[in-house]
């Protein structure tokens, strides 16, 4: 494995794609972020291969993100994800089948939030200029506490789902989806409130 030491050069490429915004895939420190991705791939074709108990499933998770997995959360294979560091999972929280986290820009997982099967999240877009469309705009996305992200839901960079709240199967979620509330659709619209 190719050593992803934490220099001061590495710290700030990852501080300034969690930071958000635009970021120069010809800056040389990118090139960090590159070797992350290749070490990811490699921790997720292991992850994927064969059957893993959810123990072994949370320790090589912790490998992946660089923190540890609660004990109480649970994530059902195959899981993918591009990046992998900058995935936090909170207490009792739920990830079903075949997600796919694009989280370069940060995905934060709260305690007790349930995502279903092939739920894709993305903190990561690319510029509309041609000329910049190699590089990405990272945007943090949060899925609250209590949160229920519904089957083939796609969660947009820069989106937060509040608390208690509900995105609906198929969903394509563009904007922040406020606590206690229902949204499906694409664009994902507002349905109705949570008593």
């Amino acid at each position: 494995m190719t050593s992803t030491a934490e220099s001061p050069e590495h710290n700030d490429v990852l501080e300034r794609c969690l930071a958000g915004g635009f970021q120069d895939f010809h800056d040389p420190s990118f090139r960090l972020v590159d070797q992350i991705v290749q070490d990811n791939a490699r921790l997720l074709a292991e992850l994927n291969t064969g059957y893993r108990s959810p123990a072994d499933i949370r320790e090589r998770l912790s490998k992946i993100t660089g923190r540890p997995v609660p004990e109480s959360a649970s994530v059902a294979l195959p899981f993918r994800s591009d990046f992998g560091r900058h995935i936090t999972f909170g207490e009792r929280a739920f990830i079903n089948a075949d997600c796919f986290f694009v989280d370069l820009g940060g995905i934060t997982i709260d305690d007790d939030a349930l995502i279903a099967p092939r739920v894709t999240i993305l903190s990561v877009n690319h510029d509309p200029d041609p000329v910049r469309r190699r590089s990405v705009i990272t945007a943090r996305v949060h899925i609250g506490r209590n949160a229920w992200v519904g089957a083939g839901a796609t969660i947009c960079p820069g989106v937060t789902v509040g608390e208690n709240a509900v995105v609906g199967a198929g969903s394509v979620v563009t904007k922040d989806v406020a606590p206690n509330t229902v949204v499906g659709g694409v664009p994902a619209k507002h349905l109705l409130d949570l008593a």
